[in-house]
């Protein structure tokens, strides 16, 4: 994952890494503190706080799940669907679960000295070039599997979704939820803004918010 900085920050802990505004920062973890991420800039790493800073979220971007949730997730998904998440074991590794079609494939992408990611030959500086690459070139050396999203892959609409992030609204139309809740979806029909029920409330929110769940 990515993110923006919003404000500059000076780090007074060894364990901290400063940063100026607009700096785009690579967040390797989001789950050990609620204030704090892990984050990576110019090949140093170091605790960032999350106010500090503005993530940019991906519908492909799934977290620290399981082998085995990635699997059930891709399961009724056409060839080329995908998800990044992070190790269980190792935060701050990432791997790449793809559907087949008939079977999901898992990539374990590696980084060299310098921070950058790869699966192959090719390396890339952000985990968002990596995908956007094998969008257009296949991810698969045995077959060609472009990776691929969008609604209209969906073979069945998806009844619940997880929240990624905390998403605060900014209007009374909006729902708000915070990280790991559990999201009725009552509207998916607009690319733009989903429909759901959390807590007992119903509003609105953006569908890059949540990964949905295919049961």
């Amino acid at each position: 994952m990515e993110a923006v900085a919003l404000y500059n920050f000076r780090a007074t802990e060894s364990d901290e890494l400063s940063f100026q505004k607009g700096d785009t920062l690579k967040i390797t973890n989001m789950e050990d503190d609620p204030n704090w991420y892990t984050a990576e800039l110019m090949n140093k790493k170091g605790f960032v706080p999350k106010n500090y800073i503005s993530v940019k979220p991906h519908k492909w971007f799934a977290g620290r799940i399981s082998r085995q949730v990635a699997e059930g997730r891709l399961r009724n998904r056409d060839c080329g669907a995908f998800l990044v998440r992070e190790s269980e074991s190792a935060p701050g590794e990432f791997s790449m679960s793809v559907s087949y079609g008939d079977h999901v494939q898992h990539f374990k992408v590696l980084k060299d000295s310098y921070g950058h990611y790869y699966v192959w030959d090719e390396v890339f500086p952000s985990l968002n070039q990596l995908v956007d690459y094998y969008r257009t070139n296949s991810i698969a050396r045995e077959r060609t599997v472009f990776l691929r999203d969008g609604e209209h892959m969906l073979r069945v609409r998806p009844q619940h979704a997880h929240a990624l992030f905390d998403f605060n609204p900014q209007h009374n139309s909006q729902l708000c939820f915070l990280r790991g809740d559990v999201i009725d979806l009552l509207d998916c029909s607009d690319s733009q803004r989903w429909k759901g029920r959390c807590n007992g409330r119903v509003g609105y929110f953006p569908p890059e918010y949540v990964q949905p769940i295919y049961n």
